[in-house]
């Protein structure tokens, strides 16, 4: 059996239909029944509960051979350090309780600082707090930037003719794509090859305005334009979100390290360099969630 923690998310989603299709047992663990009834289509045992509730945890874990691990990104919460803490200590005691003797935790690249890195920083407090858990095999991945971060801004790459973001346009960031990240989760889950930590990244670090680029070529408008969002607006934008004011703090903190020192951080551990590149993804990811805003196909 296997125990996944991240409802339907991005990561979480793969990782449990990769399982299932290898015909191995999934519990998938959220806090709402309606967002993992997907999942439970598709073969998948369900828990649901509130991942800061340690004896919830316990529950779901026992029986686990292995457990995927994450903290959600808990951005609505009016401090969102403090979630992050109360939710990682819930997993750590439920881990410990139920005795999983094998956990893939997600963390991310940056992982092993303790500040500068807004969100990543109860990361780093996660992966301190599983690593005090001695008899458990831990891997923690770190992977670079999502991808997928940028296809929110497909409708304004539609309607306003650029692309928009955070980070500083020349700037080299670490990306991977999430369904690279969920192969390399489920093989470390069925067949572990891996200890300690591990980073995922592709094999070209990519600035903005070549990811613009790519997306531009991939969708038919070539030389695109990235625009970097005053940290103002980007926080505006954040909070007519639901973002609180705490977490939309912590995004821009986020933002100035991806834009100023992520590289040291690309190689602080054993790297396993992954095979979506960014022009592969503008292709097959982008273009698609540009073709549905814009009205029409992407263009091939």
């Amino acid at each position: 059996m296997f125990v996944l923690l991240g409802s339907n998310g991005q990561i979480t989603s793969q990782l449990a239909r990769r399982l299932l299709a290898g015909s191995h047992r999934v519990r998938v663990v959220g806090r709402q029944a309606g967002t993992l009834a997907p999942l439970a289509a598709a073969g998948a045992e369900v828990a649901v509960g509130e991942p800061g509730d340690a004896e919830f945890l316990q529950r779901a874990f026992t029986g686990a051979t292995a457990a995927y691990t994450m903290i959600p990104p808990c951005y609505g919460e009016p401090d969102m350090r403090v979630a992050q803490d109360r939710i990682g200590t819930a997993i750590a005691t439920a881990l410990a309780k139920a005795r999983v003797p094998r956990v893939v935790n997600l963390s991310s690249i940056g992982g092993e600082l303790p500040r500068g890195t807004g969100p990543i920083e109860g990361l780093h407090a996660q992966e301190q707090r599983l690593d005090a858990l001695r008899e458990i095999d831990l891997l923690h991945l770190r992977p670079g930037s999502f991808m997928e971060n940028l296809l929110p801004a497909a409708g304004v790459v539609a309607e306003a003719g650029i692309l928009p973001g955070r980070q500083a346009p020349d700037a080299a960031i670490p990306m991977v794509a999430t369904r690279d990240v969920a192969s390399v989760a489920a093989r470390e889950l069925v067949t572990p090859r891996h200890r300690g930590v591990l980073l995922l990244h592709a094999a070209r670090h990519v600035s903005m305005r070549q990811a613009a680029a790519a997306v531009g070529s991939a969708i038919g408008r070539p030389g695109l334009p990235y625009v970097q969002t005053a940290a103002a607006d980007a926080k505006a934008v954040l909070r007519e979100h639901g973002f609180s004011a705490d977490a939309a703090d912590q995004i821009e903190r986020l933002a100035l390290w991806l834009s100023t020192s992520p590289l040291a951080s690309a190689s602080a551990g054993p790297v396993e360099v992954q095979p979506t590149t960014m022009e592969a993804f503008a292709r097959e990811e982008f273009a698609p969630a540009y073709g549905q805003v814009a009205g029409r196909s992407p263009a091939v």
